[in-house]
């Protein structure tokens, strides 16, 4: 009985349609009340509609599997980036079916909107593609793909149920580190954002003659080869190599403040995972150290090819931490385990003058051992708050105080400027190009 009531009854939901007929029946009988010469009609109309009933249920239920659904999607998505998902579904009844399409995505996202509209012909197939935008790392949960079946009669729809639960880990944003990727190997970096920095002279490590093609400097043209030869020829210099570079992220609280539902750690989590890997990209050493209240993370800078599948699962587990960052136990800590002089950039924020200057004389003494880049964050919704105009005494207040906060932010790259450390006051969507900028810039001037 129990098996008979959940295939035959569970599944069974009525339509608006169903709605809407039913409705229609009993107003025939209100008004055969009222107007006898209807004589008939109601009944005539119920018996139509039961019969309808029937044999749509029949149509719907006479099949055990009518259809089928199933889900893929990568293994891992990627966080702060769109992610596709696909869902195939196989039409097994004899006849045209129309489908809408629920699938239980993971409770993180928050959304209810997902549901699909499809038609499938007799024994035909549909694809329905969506995407799905993470921006907290951490394992996230599907659950099953409810698809709901009528006929053209459509006074009822069938559920199918399909348990297909999937675990996906979020990774740091791997779509934006193969993006960059790609175009650093293809030179094409400016095409998103990045600048090209004219270069101040060549590194000394010749590597190889070649022919010229249009966009080589012609001050290397190697004149002897070109006579040999017949034709322009160049001579090709490498960069310099085997720098260290290091990525220090700071996990405290100022770094959950969120921006377009992502927090400010996330961001220095992807920029960190992209700048890593154009640093390898660089033959750079990268390097990798997260801190709190404590260091945390601490991954040596190397080369080796499987340092980047390190630096992912290193950020993959970091999560913020509410307490006070100690800037001094970072000091000792990279005085110790770091000997070479390095380019070292920290992810950090300051929302004050004061709270910077608590951090200085620590951010002095790294930058007297190492080449220091401190990277913080403009804060946006301020920056709306001192564009828009201001039309009564309240907002004439709130504008005044956004503005001074705002000033801070460029008081305090001011003042790293006067110490000699470098900094860049970026807005979060901005901050992944602005860091290669810095670091090519600083690669191209020879700094480290």
């Amino acid at each position: 009985m129990k098996k008979i009531w959940s295939t035959y009854i569970t599944p069974l939901f009525l339509t608006t349609r169903w709605n809407a007929a039913i409705s229609a029946c009993i107003v025939l009988f209100v008004c055969r009340f009222f107007l006898s010469w209807l004589g008939i009609i109601p009944y005539l109309a119920l018996l139509v509609f039961i019969v309808l009933f029937c044999f749509d249920y029949f149509l719907l239920f006479a099949k055990e599997k009518g259809v089928f659904a199933a889900r893929s999607h990568a293994e891992r998505f990627s966080n702060g980036d769109e992610n596709p998902v696909r869902i195939d579904i196989r039409n097994n009844y004899t006849f045209d079916i129309s489908a809408e399409i629920i699938d239980e995505i993971p409770v993180q996202f928050q959304r209810r909107d997902v549901l699909f509209t499809t038609g499938l012909k007799a024994g035909g197939n549909a694809i329905v593609n969506y995407e799905l935008r993470p921006v907290k790392r951490g394992s996230y949960q599907f659950g099953s793909i409810n698809v709901f079946v009528f006929s053209a009669i459509g006074l009822i729809k069938r559920r199918y149920r399909f348990q297909q639960p999937a675990e996906v880990p979020v990774y740091p944003s791997y779509i934006q580190m193969r993006k960059y990727q790609l175009m650093a190997i293809s030179n094409r970096l400016n095409e998103v954002g990045v600048k090209k920095v004219r270069r101040l002279g060549h590194s000394m490590e010749f590597e190889q003659v070649k022919e010229y093609v249009q966009g080589d400097d012609y001050r290397t043209l190697n004149w002897t080869a070109t006579a040999r030869k017949g034709q322009l020829m160049v001579n090709n210099y490498t960069d310099e190599k085997s720098q260290q570079v290091y990525c220090i992220i700071d996990k405290g609280r100022v770094m959950k403040m969120p921006f377009e539902g992502m927090s400010l750690l996330d961001y220095a989590i992807n920029a960190s995972l992209v700048l890593t890997n154009v640093a390898l990209l660089k033959q750079d050493k990268a390097g990798l150290v997260t801190f709190s209240e404590q260091v945390g993370a601490f991954l040596p800078a190397n080369s080796k090819p499987v340092q980047m599948q390190s630096i992912l699962e290193v950020l993959y587990n970091q999560k913020t931490r509410y307490l006070e960052s100690d800037f001094e136990q970072l000091y000792a800590v990279l005085r110790r385990k770091i000997s070479q002089r390095s380019l070292v950039i920290l992810f950090t924020n300051f929302e004050s003058l004061t709270g910077m200057r608590r951090h200085l004389p620590y951010l002095r003494k790294i930058a007297s051992h190492h080449l220091l880049l401190v990277v913080f964050f403009e804060n946006t919704e301020l920056k709306a708050l001192v564009s828009a105009p201001a039309t009564n005494v309240e907002e004439v207040y709130t504008k005044t105080v956004a503005e001074k906060f705002a000033f801070e932010k460029r008081l305090i790259a001011k003042e790293f400027q006067q110490y000699g450390i470098l900094s860049i006051l970026t807005p979060p969507q901005d901050l992944t190009v602005n860091a290669i900028n810095k670091y090519l810039e600083l690669k191209a001037r020879q700094a480290i």
